[in-house]
């Protein structure tokens, strides 16, 4: 479990986060939705230690974010930022064999490349993975990075923003594959996303954010709802259930 307790950030001088309290149980997908600026990028690099926590504290599988070493954390927890650099003359299996670097040190075993291996043809990479990163298009690089922190083997997977530079059937494509690996792998999927309509189809648990705080929190059903769309994101919007699934019509 994530246990986040009075959770409050600055940048700047100004507020990003403030006073967010959140648990976040082992299995399933959450969404976290709302406009630029909420804080949901923010919120999810306090929880990788990608930035030191200033105010409340966060747990995770009951170590503390900050003083629990950052080898360890990195066996419970992976995080795909937004922005994530890589030489561009690497190839994919390398990449993607990147994320079990907190296992092997520099010194891949068998059990290492044969998860590798397996990342690739979860997210339809073993066909690429000799090739350079350079020769991708945007959305076969950005699964190689997806394929990457889901090598980690981690417990908890964050992911902030993936469908960037994806269109619409790559995008359906990963997250059905995400959806897939929390149901059948168990996996717990964090992941930061601008389309509700994606949120309100693949995920369990949706979490609303807007100027730092969380404004609603539930089930696809009982949060995407036209008064949410209003205030969260200022904009006015039909939803329609469909297949017992909230839709947005805009």
């Amino acid at each position: 479990m994530i246990d986040i307790s009075g959770l409050s950030h600055d940048i700047g001088g100004s507020p990003v986060l403030r006073d967010v309290t959140l648990q976040l149980q082992k299995g399933g997908v959450v969404a976290l939705v709302g406009p630029n600026g909420a804080g949901k990028s923010t919120l999810l690099s306090l929880i990788a230690r990608l930035l030191p926590v200033q105010q409340g504290h966060i747990l995770v599988g009951g170590q503390k974010v900050g003083d629990c070493d950052t080898g360890e954390l990195a066996k419970i927890l992976a995080i795909l930022p937004q922005e994530v650099h890589a030489a561009s003359r690497l190839s994919v299996r390398d990449l993607v064999g990147f994320g079990r670097y907190p296992y092997h040190r520099g010194r891949p075993s068998n059990r290492d490349q044969e998860l590798t291996e397996d990342a690739l043809a979860q997210f339809d990479l073993s066909d690429l993975a000799d090739r350079q990163l350079d020769t991708l298009s945007g959305g076969q690089r950005q699964r190689a990075f997806v394929a990457m922190a889901y090598a980690q083997d981690t417990e908890f997977l964050l992911l902030d923003e993936p469908l960037n530079n994806l269109d619409l059937a790559a995008s359906r494509a990963l997250m059905a594959r995400l959806r897939d690996l929390a149901d059948k792998k168990g996996r717990t999927i964090v992941i930061v996303l601008h389309d509700i309509n994606f949120a309100a189809a693949y995920a369990d648990r949706v979490i609303a954010l807007k100027s730092g705080q969380i404004v609603a929190d539930g089930t696809p059903k009982e949060i995407v709802t036209e008064s949410m769309l209003k205030e969260v994101f200022g904009t006015p919007a039909q939803v329609h259930i469909i297949d017992g699934r909230p839709v947005v019509l805009v």
